[in-house]
């Protein structure tokens, strides 16, 4: 039987007991990239926070039924049905089809995802694989009175549905007052938003299909809708996303999956908040948005930002510097060095042995059982670590445990290989002869000259190790 798991719930503004629709089972949807460019590192944070929901649950004893979905067509410059294509802005772009496109940004996102050791989806969905199941949702829709055709577009009809905004809590009187005057006119109210576009929005679009409302293609939220449906049934547990999807992508795939069947589709929503660059929301559309190869071109290990998005809670703001990610660089060498010295010392190898009752362990599960705390789960791994109590073997085993949450392949880290000229290796058998004699202001001598020629020093039973700076 699956532990007891508290998650906050966006919809109530509450932090709940999960309880899934079927005991120990949950079914999980997450939105995806719209891949018509490099995904930014605060896209890549909330990647990093629906990895680390996808491990607490299972490390929790849930069987867990992951679905991501990759918007190729519909998702316009704006949220909301302003602009264009996002990925025949990209095509014109770069001269590409939006096919090609696609697929070069999708290929592109997964990679970065492995570099941040995220676990795959069990499935991955494409929108423009899905056309018909999005068009058969509509049909249900207009079957239910809930849309209209106007101008030639598919409309959702916001005021045919009793609790439309409930999600973001939306002041729909205060909204309809301060819309913008250049709204779209086909819409009957100015919250109705595009269930199906026609040729009638931009004559030239690539990508079309034919439907029972003419040639065309879909609007960006019937696509999740029909998606996450198709794979998880009209009801599943919990839907995920950035904190930027609550007043209009995630409020419209309520209102439409609502409205198809009549019945509550969604019980437990979670979003993550923003990263922040100079106090603002990372963004594309403001340019000079930071990608990960941004961060590896500059040396750093990409699970260095892992680590710094963990040292935050999902829900809260994080503020992204060189500093604070060089910070998470140094920690993360710190702790590549702690575990790999506990493997080189071990007292039964480099084997690991859960203790039978630990008070550490406890304290993580704790942590991350109550709505993800992972800082506050960190602080039991250097906690664990720094126990002189316990031996390697025991601290291996622990860190092992709560790195089924963590994900950062503690077990697979290994002392780095370091090609090493004759002058330093001298310094070295010399630092191992003075230890041996216990001649520790020589032995500290020695380590300062090592580390001034760019080496970090790490002591073993076998000796004295060096890694590159």
């Amino acid at each position: 039987m699956a532990q007891t798991v508290k998650l906050y719930n966006t919809l109530t503004r509450k932090i709940e007991t999960l309880t899934p629709l079927t005991p120990d089972r949950v079914k999980l949807y997450c939105c995806g990239p719209t891949v018509y460019d490099f995904q930014h590192i605060g896209n890549m944070r909330t990647y990093i926070f629906e990895d680390l929901l996808v491990r607490a649950l299972r490390y929790a004893g849930y069987e867990v039924t992951h679905v991501m979905n990759i918007t190729d067509v519909g998702h316009l410059v704006s949220d909301a049905d302003d602009g264009e294509d996002k990925m025949a802005l990209a095509a014109r772009r770069e001269k590409k089809s939006s096919l090609e496109i696609a697929a070069y940004y999708t290929k592109i996102f997964f990679e970065d995802l492995n570099k941040l050791n995220v676990v795959s989806p069990n499935i991955v969905c494409k929108a423009t694989d899905h056309i018909q199941e999005m068009i058969e949702l509509i049909k249900r829709l207009e079957a239910n009175g809930l849309t209209y055709t106007s101008g030639g577009n598919v409309y959702f009809n916001v005021s045919n549905l009793s609790d439309y905004g409930k999600l973001a809590r939306l002041d729909l009187e205060k909204l309809k007052a301060g819309v913008r005057i250049d709204v779209d006119t086909n819409k009957k109210n100015p919250l109705d938003f595009v269930l199906w576009f026609t040729k009638s929005k931009f004559e030239n679009q690539e990508l079309q299909w034919d439907s029972p409302w003419g040639r065309g293609y879909p609007g960006w939220h019937i696509e999740c809708s029909a998606m996450s449906m198709k794979y998880l049934g009209d009801e599943f547990d919990i839907h995920c996303g950035g904190i930027d999807h609550i007043p209009v992508h995630h409020t419209n795939e309520i209102a439409q999956s609502e409205g198809a069947t009549g019945k509550p589709w969604v019980a437990l929503w979670m979003h993550g908040e923003f990263l922040l660059l100079n106090k603002e929301k990372m963004s594309k559309s403001k340019g000079g948005f930071i990608t990960l190869q941004t961060v590896i071109d500059q040396g750093i290990d990409p699970l260095a930002y892992r680590l710094m998005c963990l040292t935050g809670h999902y829900r809260g703001q994080l503020s992204f510097s060189d500093e604070t990610l060089q910070n998470a660089a140094s920690t993360l060498k710190k702790l590549k060095s702690s575990i790999i010295s506990l493997k080189a010392n071990g007292t039964n190898g480099n084997k690991a042995t859960l203790p039978s009752n630990s008070s550490y362990l406890s304290e993580f599960n704790q942590a991350i059982f109550d709505d993800l705390n992972a800082p506050k789960a960190f602080a039991s791994v250097w906690a664990a670590i720094s126990d002189t109590k316990l031996s390697n073997s025991e601290k291996l085993g622990l860190l092992y445990k709560m790195d089924d949450v963590l994900g950062f392949g503690f077990s697979a880290w290994q002392e780095e290989v370091v090609a090493i000229s004759s002058e330093i290796q001298t310094l070295i058998d010399q630092r191992d002869a003075a230890r041996q004699s216990k001649n520790w202001a020589e032995s500290d001598r020695l380590r300062d000259e090592i580390q001034k020629n760019g080496f970090n020093v790490l002591d073993s039973a076998s000796g004295t190790k060096v890694s590159k700076k």
